[in-house]
Order: structure tokens, then sequence, then C-alpha cells
């Protein structure tokens, strides 16, 4: 499964970039504002950072005014994916905008029709959202194994990325279910290195080789 950070927070992605694991980064309207700049020229940072899809979200809500949009942003940089929201006018967007080559990512994707819809529409990603659904009561985790089912019974291209992921767990679970990306906040990625064994065993090696090599007298 491919790891995507969801933010636009460079110091954030600049950290996550170190480790040589992030394979890609998922941007929204909220995310962007956050940072105070104009998306394309954040985009055009992030880009800078890390190699890989990076998805940027229209704020159009009409058809014609998202593929307008959806240009703009694929101009950006070769790895902008273009995103839009799972709606009647996002749907006519994606199609169009797939046959021009532009790659998108259909996002507030909540039940697996409208993923089907996404998907034949040429998405190349779909984004269930697994947290949201789990707030309001009901298992997140089950869309992305129904989308992925789906998905896979008629052979579809579209990529199922697990979106809204708030914990370990949720990382794990989506990893499970077959989904091809996991995106989640950089504090999400941080705790899946954690686990208190792993640090006992660490201060015990350390420990050991101390005992031996540092308390030793030096040779003479």
């Amino acid at each position: 499964m491919k790891i995507f950070l969801d933010t636009a927070n460079l110091d954030e992605l600049r950290r996550a970039a170190e480790w040589g694991i992030v394979d890609g980064v998922t941007t929204n309207p909220s995310l962007i504002a956050k940072e105070g700049r104009p998306i394309e020229e954040q985009i055009a940072k992030i880009c800078e950072i890390v190699d890989g899809d990076i998805s940027a979200e229209v704020v159009a809500t009409v058809a014609e005014e998202m593929i307008r949009e959806g240009r703009l942003l694929a101009k950006i940089h070769r790895n902008v994916v273009v995103k839009v929201p799972l709606t009647r006018d996002g749907i006519r967007a994606c199609s169009i905008l797939s046959r021009e080559a532009v790659r998108v990512n259909v996002t507030l994707c909540f039940q697996p029709a409208q993923a089907l819809l996404a998907a034949k529409a040429g998405a190349y990603i779909i984004s269930p959202f697994v947290g949201r659904l789990d707030d309001i009561g009901l298992e997140g985790m089950e869309l992305v194994r129904q989308i992925v089912q789906i998905y896979r019974n008629y052979g579809f291209k579209t990529q199922v990325l697990a979106a809204s992921l708030r914990m370990p767990n949720h990382v794990i679970a989506s990893a499970l279910a077959g989904a091809d990306i996991g995106t989640m906040p950089f504090k999400v990625l941080d705790q899946l290195f954690n686990h208190p064994l792993t640090d006992r065993g660490l201060e015990q090696f350390l420990k050991d080789w101390g005992k031996v090599f540092q308390e030793a007298p030096a040779a003479r």
C-alpha cells in the first residue's frame, strides 16, 4: 500500500520525506487555506519536496468551472492529480478531464455506488472517507472493502485511496482491506513507528553493549 501524507504543511512534508517512505500527498481547500498561500504556489512547493502524486482540489462547484480549474492545476507540475468532489458536476468534470489525460482524484466518497460512478467516469483515484463514516456510527472500513471488491470484479483501474485515517489501526485495516493508498496526517504517520517493546528492546541492547565495550578498561 502506498503511503500519502494528508497535509499542505511544508515542514511536516520535509520531516516525513526524510524517512523515504512517503509516496504522495493529498491536500484539500481547508489544508491549503491553513498555510496562507495561493494554491498554485503551495502545490508547486509541495512538488519540490515529494516526488509522487500530489492531489490539488478545485473549489468550483459547477462542472465547467471545475474543468477550467482542473486544467490550470494540472499545469503546475507533472505530478499533480486534480481533485474533484463526488457530485454530478464533479463526475462530469472527471469524465471530461480524464479524456484529456488529466488524472483525477474523486473525493468525498461515502458509498459504493458513488465509487462505481467515479470509476465509470475514468477516475484515477477514488477517496472513500473512513473516519467521517465512523463519526456517524457506521463502519468506514467496510466501504473500502466493498469498493476494492467491486473494482476487482470488473477490472477497474481506479486506485482506492483510504482517506480520513485517524489512527494507526485505520492504516493497518486499510492495508488488510486491499486499499492501494492510505493517506493520513503527519501525526498518524509518526505513530506508526511506535511500540513499547521496540523502545525497551533497543534500550536493553544498548545497555548490554555498554557493559562490555564501554565499561571495559582501555587496552594498553
